[in-house]
């Protein structure tokens, strides 16, 4: 049996832009991307504390450093400039190994900052 897991998970994010012309996606910070080891063009799902919405695009990489978080295309009618949001990316697994996983959790602070990684267990990484 294959089960769907938490990979990783960017936690209250701050969208600083949204762009209902780009033809789509999600473009995020690179080095938030890669502390959550989201790849450009994987699938993520986006929550939106702020007003509820759920939704998934994919993810494209946005200057290192930047704090960018950009919703783009239809998705930009979902989420707005400095709307709360959580990425997560999943992935598929055998049951046993599934057993054993714990994904990377990516905690930033009000600039999109990274302040403390974890990982499933609770534990720093």
């Amino acid at each position: 049996m294959q089960r769907i897991m938490l990979k990783s998970k960017l936690h209250r994010l701050r969208v600083t832009d949204s762009n209902v012309d780009y033809e789509g996606s999600v473009a995020i910070d690179s080095s938030l991307m890669e502390t959550a080891g989201i790849l450009p063009y994987e699938k993520v799902e986006i929550y939106d504390v702020t007003n509820g919405n759920r939704f998934q695009t994919y993810a494209i990489e946005a200057p290192r450093a930047s704090g960018e978080v950009c919703i783009n295309g239809a998705a930009a009618r979902l989420a707005k400039t400095d709307d709360i949001v959580i990425i997560a990316s999943y992935v598929v697994m055998e049951d046993e190994e599934a057993r054993g996983h714990h994904p990377v959790l990516v905690y930033v602070d009000g600039k999109n900052a990274v302040k403390k990684v974890a990982s499933g267990a609770g534990q720093a990484v």
